[in-house]
């Protein structure tokens, strides 16, 4: 269970906190919810049932996000040469949010994109939706654990990296 004040990882969505946590009648019988404010954006408010939590992450830790950085050389790649088998498996990922998985995706598209660069080619743009998506969540995720500006990260990321 989270507690009012915890950030919490909420898919795509990005980093909120619990602001509160109220009981509500959205579907025809009460229930207990988390109140959710974008860290950024308080203009959205997110509703999370507390019985499915799952789909909340708890946000990393500096040292989570350290020991990520020092395994990213470490991480394989996950291309799949079928288009329909590959936006299944990165829907799979984005949904779920495993961290590794994320790294290892960016990891694969970036090369992915290097190598088609060389022939003058490019991602398609299902390729691209799915790294851009993933950046921004893993990119919010670690700026907010290392406490500085998302814009910073990539080079965080290139100075540690192992």
């Amino acid at each position: 269970m989270y507690n009012i004040g915890d950030a919490v990882m909420y898919g795509a969505y990005g980093i909120c906190k619990i602001s509160s946590i109220e009981k509500r009648d959205f579907t025809g019988e009460t229930k207990e919810y988390y109140v959710l404010k974008h860290i950024i954006s308080d203009k959205n408010t997110f509703y999370v049932p507390t019985d499915n939590e799952d789909i909340l992450k708890s946000v990393c830790s500096k040292a989570e996000v350290d020991a990520l950085i020092a395994h990213m050389n470490a991480e394989g790649l996950i291309w799949i040469e079928n288009d329909n088998s590959r936006k299944e498996e990165y829907s799979r990922i984005i949904r779920y949010g495993d961290k590794k998985e994320m790294i290892r995706l960016i990891k694969t598209l970036y090369l992915r994109r290097k190598e088609l660069s060389a022939d003058k080619k490019k991602l398609r743009s299902s390729d691209e939706q799915y790294l851009s998506i993933a950046e921004n969540m893993l990119f919010e995720e670690f700026a907010y654990a290392l406490d500085i500006d998302r814009s910073a990260v990539v080079d965080y990321i290139e100075e540690h990296i192992a």
